[in-house]
């Protein structure tokens, strides 16, 4: 019985330390599997926020050309008599563009760059598509059919300039929604350009 009772012990202890050595084992290949897509998402977090020279100079440009295409949508609103589909579409850049300003801001700020020379910018003339003080002057002057007129014509000129500018950031830029709202860009402002040729055909 005595010995019985210690083959039964025995087998017992080592039945227990075969278990504990499975479930160590099952742990630790757990734990470094878990370590291992904690890897991969510190990997995917990093990439996504990812951005280089193009993008930085992309939101630095981008933020003022902005600022000044709902500057001249504020400026159009204001005046009588202009016709209903320009009013329209001054509404629908603003709604547009501002949200754009809002978010190239916080990705400067989250770059840790500065917000750029925008009043150089806008002293270059129609570089960019960026109108002169003059420009907004005789905008501001304007009324009724003239100022539609005007309207559209300086923000097709307007539109063109932040294209190109939003294609150079497709081509070369790194942080994806930087590429992503550059393309946004391309596509909204060249269908505003269609519908802004439209509506000059009928003035």
């Amino acid at each position: 019985m005595n010995t019985t009772r210690t083959l039964v012990v025995l087998a017992a202890a080592a039945a227990t330390t075969l278990a504990l050595a499975g479930c160590t084992a099952g742990d630790s290949g757990t734990s470094m599997e878990g370590m291992d897509h904690g890897n991969d998402s510190t990997e995917s977090f990093d990439a996504a926020a990812a951005f280089d020279d193009a993008d930085v100079m992309f939101a630095q440009m981008m933020i003022p050309h902005h600022e000044q295409a709902v500057e001249m949508s504020d400026t159009v609103l204001a005046i009588d008599g202009v016709g209903d589909r320009v009013i329209a579409l001054a509404e629908q850049i603003k709604d547009a563009q501002q949200p754009e300003i809002d978010q190239l801001e916080a990705w400067l700020d989250e770059w840790g760059a500065g917000a750029g020379d925008s009043d150089g910018m806008a002293d270059m003339g129609h570089g960019d598509g960026m109108m002169t003080a003059d420009d907004l002057a005789s905008l501001e002057a304007a009324t009724g059919d003239d100022a539609s007129r005007l309207f559209l014509e300086q923000m097709i000129v307007h539109h063109e300039g932040a294209i190109d500018m939003a294609e150079a950031e497709v081509a070369d830029g790194e942080h994806a929604g930087a590429v992503e709202m550059a393309r946004s860009i391309v596509e909204t402002q060249a269908a505003e350009i269609d519908e802004m040729r439209d509506i000059l055909a009928t003035l």
